[in-house]
């Protein structure tokens, strides 16, 4: 089957509402820093209040600072939600997060548009703080919302200029008090359907057999020629700290025998951390260290670093932190974990059947090394389902990471169909049922 054509509806918003983002926390790198509660932040927040006004929708902000804009709150039963988030890492890319809210506003506005009337709620959402790129901990709007995040602890994150979590949202006229779950919230969600750029080159495991041009296995999308996938899972993956104390002193007046660096075991933690995950065939990243006081003729007081640590399977992951403590002899103090997700089959199933249409033969099925608000919202007993769009490169959290602007069209006309396709059919406990009669 040939791939619909990419509608000028679809295209204009998406370039309209990308040149509305484009300037908002933009570095000086070519990426964004987009970090929760900062300026960037609060910018974005009043960009979707202003935009769900525009289409009629009714917005509420929770207290865990996701943001929530609903098409026919009137209507019974619960709501199928759809968007993703709008922070961003330090420096990443544009795309990563944004892209699924400006897909789930463009959808809703041509389908209103179309005259199309849903027999439920339709919620876009925007969750705070989904990359955990200033105080931490990934996730934690969602996180905060099912209880996976405990507040207490939340409000006492800090992050590298010693503001407390609490603080920064204070400053930011959040009222702190209310951080916590919101089961009465969850509840009302039926379902939820993310719409994300692809990240990395993942094996297909769906159909298993997909070939590339060159005839080798397909890995990620351009190398099958399709436009857009199905997530199956999302690996299991964890973020540790490794805290060393050294004794500080002059780089230019202690022998080297006299000396205890804590940066020295550090670069053994780090080298340990890329081959024991070579070794085990998994993930490990350092992609941050603390040393204090930081000066390039001072021995450090003391250093800490972070470890990114994912794979297939729990058993990697702990193999990989077993090893970086045995080489490096510190121990790492794990701060967030999350178990490996699976996504709702039937609900994909019905995902996968209506984008079908949109691309170009078998509906490819991936699996996913990143987390998402998807994975934790799964985890919480939603019906959850993701669609990725073809990322050339794979490239992600970066400012090269970037997707074919038609590619982003095609996915929001997707999108469109999905929510046709769920917003007309009764939502159940697991997946979507058949159409409501």
């Amino acid at each position: 089957m040939s791939p619909v054509g990419v509608e000028g509806w679809a295209l204009d918003a998406y370039r309209s509402m990308a040149a509305q983002l484009a300037p908002i926390g933009r570095a000086l790198s070519g990426g964004y820093r987009r970090l929760v509660w900062s300026d960037a932040d609060l910018e974005l927040r009043a960009w979707f209040e202003a935009s769900a006004a525009r289409l009629g929708l009714e917005f509420e902000a929770d207290g865990n600072g996701n943001l929530w804009a609903t098409w026919h709150p009137e209507l019974a039963g619960p709501a199928l939600v759809i968007g993703s988030h709008l922070d961003s890492v330090p420096d990443g890319g544009a795309l990563d997060g944004p892209l699924g809210v400006i897909s789930s506003l463009a959808a809703v506005s041509h389908l209103a548009a179309a005259g199309f009337v849903p027999t439920k709620p339709v919620t876009v959402a925007a969750f705070s703080d989904e990359e955990g790129g200033r105080f931490g901990i990934a996730c934690a709007g969602s996180r905060l919302l099912t209880g996976a995040l405990d507040p207490d602890a939340a409000r006492a994150l800090v992050d590298r200029d010693g503001i407390s979590q609490q603080d920064a949202m204070a400053r930011a006229g959040h009222d702190v008090s209310r951080l916590g779950p919101d089961h009465l919230r969850l509840a009302k969600i039926g379902a939820y359907v993310e719409l994300h750029v692809e990240q990395g080159h993942f094996p297909f495991a769906r159909p298993a057999d997909a070939r590339g041009d060159d005839g080798a296995p397909a890995h990620g999308l351009a190398s099958a020629g399709r436009t857009l996938g199905v997530g199956t899972e999302i690996w299991p993956h964890g973020r540790w700290r490794i805290d060393i104390q050294g004794t500080p002193n002059h780089a230019g007046a202690t022998r080297m025998q006299d000396r205890d660096d804590p940066l020295v075991p550090a670069a053994r933690a780090v080298l340990a951390v890329d081959e024991a995950a070579r070794r085990h065939d998994a993930l490990g990243t350092v992609g941050r260290l603390n040393v204090v006081p930081g000066a390039v003729n001072a021995i450090a007081a003391s250093t800490q670093l972070w470890i990114d640590a994912r794979g297939a399977d729990l058993e990697r992951v702990e193999k990989v932190i077993a090893d970086v403590e045995a080489a490096s002899g510190q121990t790492a103090v794990q701060e967030s974990w999350t178990a490996s997700t699976h996504f709702d089959e039937a609900l994909t199933a019905r995902v996968a059947g209506a984008i079908a249409p949109f691309v170009d033969g078998d509906v490819p099925w991936l699996p996913c090394g990143a987390g998402h608000d998807a994975g934790v919202l799964s985890l919480a007993g939603v019906p959850t389902a993701m669609i990725f769009v073809r990322n050339p490169t794979g490239v992600s959290h970066a400012p090269n990471e970037a997707a074919d602007e038609a590619d982003c069209a095609i996915g929001i006309q997707a999108l469109a169909e999905v929510v046709r396709e769920l917003a007309g059919a009764a939502i159940t406990g697991s997946g979507l049922a058949g159409p409501a009669s």
